[in-house]
């Protein structure tokens, strides 16, 4: 399992992040090709276009005549060897749309991010803090980083709108949805900072919570209290049967509250 540098949202070095099941580390350079190709083909317009001899102007007369001149015979100044003539075999207008498998492309995509998770590329943070566009927080946030000068894509779970306008004034930055990404925007930048809630699945291997001395010192402190708590348990339970022995047993002079108990005469008082 691959793992990625975990950092804050100040670019605080926290640990390593598992990345999840489909970094698996395999990198398929021939779907990557097909997706590349794919890519850039479908970003052509298509529109170049170059004018035959049939289509530029003049020409409709023969230059001199076809012998006697002793130059070469020649039927119109708009052929293809003469200057400002025609083009031979010249770009036309053309469609160079290129459909891609679905499966192909998914498996480009995952082939991209191994290879960048390889080449230890992939800087997983715990959230972007931006209450407002600021271009020098994020300049900050690279800087900390030490990408701020390579090609870096940025990756959110849903579109933030001030982390766009934030990073769309840097050329060497891009910033967009994480499941939006295609194998050609990851195979384009250098280094990817990937937010945490994009990666699902993905669990930080360090807790750090707390420092290391004090996780060890509350797992101790823990341990001691669970085997106190056990030693009181097992007491409780032992001294449980000697308690209702030593109960105290009901008094025989105790009160009768039936009916008809006799009740004690008044001091003072005479007998009619």
């Amino acid at each position: 399992m691959l793992e990625a540098n975990y950092y804050t949202a100040t670019a605080q070095r926290k640990g390593q992040f598992q990345l999840p099941e489909e970094f698996d580390g395999v990198v398929r350079e021939g779907a990557l090709y097909h997706a590349v190709r794919a890519y850039l083909n479908n970003q052509r317009q298509g529109t170049h276009s170059t004018k035959t001899r049939s289509e530029v102007s003049g020409g409709s007369r023969k230059p001199w005549r076809q012998k006697g001149t002793g130059r070469a015979r020649q039927g119109s100044t708009r052929a293809p060897n003469w200057v400002g003539g025609g083009i031979a075999f010249g770009p036309r207008p053309r469609r160079y749309q290129t459909d891609l498998p679905r499966k192909v492309r998914q498996l480009a995509r995952r082939s991209a991010l191994n290879a960048r998770a390889a080449s230890g590329a992939i800087h997983v943070v715990e959230g972007f803090t931006l209450a407002a566009p600021r271009t020098r927080q994020l300049v900050e946030l690279l800087t900390a980083l030490g990408i701020a000068d390579r090609a870096v894509l940025i990756l959110t779970l849903e579109a933030n709108q001030n982390l766009y306008l934030s990073g769309r004034n840097l050329q060497k930055v891009h910033v967009m949805r994480y499941r939006d990404a295609s194998a050609y925007d990851i195979l384009w930048a250098d280094a990817l900072v990937v937010e945490q809630a994009a990666i699902a699945g993905g669990v930080p291997t360090v807790d750090e919570e707390a420092p290391a001395p004090a996780r060890k010192k509350a797992a101790t402190a823990k341990r001691s209290t669970g085997r106190a708590a056990g030693k009181a348990k097992a007491k409780a339970k032992t001294a449980k049967p000697a308690a209702r022995k030593a109960k105290p047993k009901a008094s025989a002079a105790k009160p009768s509250s039936k009916k008809g108990a006799a009740k004690p005469k008044k001091k003072g008082g005479s007998d009619a």
